[in-house]
């Protein structure tokens, strides 16, 4: 491991290219199913994806129309003007030869997205965003000696967000990769779904001494925002270390191993005149209206920055607002109940959702509520006047989650409901002192953590029902304290 002395006296470079998989129906230049998530390989592909002789590629409309969407989320315009180029290389998953994208004049220019890390808010800039096709897939039996290759994913649309250099730590890395899933998701321009693919980014990092840039290498097809973080930190020790033995990085793709933990090298890496780059003869340009422009953006929904705005106004903190916001579904919801109910009811809500929402928020999973808005301010408000415990609460609720009904009613059914009565948790009280005379001493004297033994007598001689807060309270009362 590298020492703080020697890593303070390295400055950390870093960028991030983000490949987002646009939720279209079908594939950017042909009429076949976008889904390959469960289909058998080379089921969902067409004359195009094959790259047989004479096929001519056909732009999808709504893939340039998510592509406008993610340029507002991204803090940018779409472009007027854009086109396809070819970018040519030689692999087995790309039977055309080249790969359709955009070079020189993507539909996106320019853009920024604020992250914040500890304490500091800091803006991250954005070069360009690209339109382009995705290659298949190449797996490799273990203990074979060949290939296969699986065009499904040949002709995936992919719009490819590509960073200004402007991280400088593995967290920065790792709070500007959430937060570009947060935007695409809440614009509603991918699934975003980690697991499968809909979202991957490739993470280029250098460490140098001086202004002057290092030698960068990248990392490629992380597919989670702790591969980010872990490989970033992976690659500054790594070289970190070969510059303090005097030897050189070498620029080149790595890959990253999550069992081991590590980067590994790949291949070398080219450089874009490698890839001869030319116009693509069989697209025509891109031309949009301006007033299909402003059309788009008059539709936007409401980004992450809006609701943490929004969720100021339950004064909650920031960590727990962004436990709110990490899913769409839960910030809608408690977004809709602040504006029908009180904020301890609000935040009361996002507590109950956050504890019902998959562990792994890199799984944009669709979360299924059954409870209507009012429902759940109705199982609140039974709270918040000490008919329900917290505990019966979350019963309750998990009721609700999934049947929806009267929370009041389903609580009664299960004989959940606290008696609020005083005169009759008095009564209680009174039998529960004297029958525990020495434990009433010795809170008399003092010692309160036997009230809490007296305060269990008074749940179990009520079956549970008395409200224990109240409890409590007369059991002070009547003793005098």
């Amino acid at each position: 491991m590298i020492g703080e002395a020697i890593r303070a006296k390295y400055r950390v470079t870093i960028g991030i290219e983000c490949h987002v998989q646009l939720k279209t129906k079908t594939k950017l230049f042909s009429a076949i199913g976008n889904d390959a998530r469960e289909a058998p390989p080379n089921t969902l592909v067409s004359h195009i994806d094959f790259g047989l002789p004479g096929s001519l590629p056909v732009l999808n409309k709504e893939a340039v129309h998510l592509a406008m969407r993610a340029a507002f989320a991204l803090n940018s315009t779409p472009q007027l003007f854009s086109k396809f180029d070819r970018k040519h290389y030689f692999y087995p998953d790309l039977p055309m030869g080249y790969q359709i994208t955009q070079y020189d004049e993507p539909i996106i220019l320019g853009g920024s997205v604020d992250i914040r890390v500890g304490d500091e808010i800091k803006t991250i800039g954005i070069t360009r965003a690209h339109l382009e096709a995705d290659a298949g897939k190449s797996t490799h039996p273990v203990g074979k000696d060949y290939s296969l290759v699986d065009l499904n994913r040949a002709g995936t649309p992919l719009l490819e967000i590509v960073s200004e250099p402007d991280m400088h730590s593995a967290q920065e890395a790792k709070a500007y990769a959430r937060e570009l899933y947060l935007r695409m998701r809440y614009a509603d321009v991918s699934d975003a779904n980690l697991y499968y693919g809909n979202m991957r980014f490739d993470v280029n990092v250098s460490v140098s001494q001086t202004d002057t840039l290092g030698t960068r290498t990248e990392t490629k097809n992380l597919n989670s925002f702790r591969a980010v973080e872990k490989a970033v930190e992976y690659e500054i020790s790594r070289q970190i270390e070969l510059l303090e033995k005097g030897e050189k990085i070498v620029q080149e793709t790595r890959g990253w191993d999550d069992a081991k933990q590590r980067t590994l090298s790949q291949r070398s890496k080219e450089n874009a005149d490698d890839y001869r780059y030319m116009p693509d003869p069989d697209l025509p340009p891109v031309v949009l209206a301006k007033d299909y422009i402003e059309q788009v953006r008059a539709e936007m929904p409401e980004l992450p920055d809006d609701y943490r705005q929004k969720f100021k106004a339950i004064n909650s903190d920031e960590k727990v607002i962004e436990d709110i916001v990490a899913n769409l579904e839960n910030a809608q919801l408690v977004s809709r109940i602040v504006g029908k109910a009180t904020a301890e009811d609000a935040r009361r809500v996002a507590f109950w959702m956050m504890l019902n929402q998959p562990k792994d928020e890199e799984i944009a999973a669709e979360t299924t509520i059954a409870a209507s808005d009012e429902q759940l301010i109705a199982l609140s408000q039974l709270v918040s006047a000490k008919k329900l415990s917290s505990t019966a609460a979350k019963e309750v609720l998990s009721e609700l989650l999934k049947a929806g009904g009267d929370p009041e009613k389903i609580a009664a059914e299960r004989n959940l409901l606290q008696v609020s009565d005083e005169d009759e948790i008095a009564k209680i009280v009174a039998q529960v002192l004297a029958e525990n005379a020495k434990a009433a001493e010795d809170v008399k004297n003092g010692e309160m953590k036997a009230i809490g033994f007296l305060v269990g007598q008074v749940m179990k001689a009520s079956k549970g029902q008395a409200n224990p807060s109240l409890a409590q309270d007369l059991i002070k009362r009547q003793l005098g304290i």
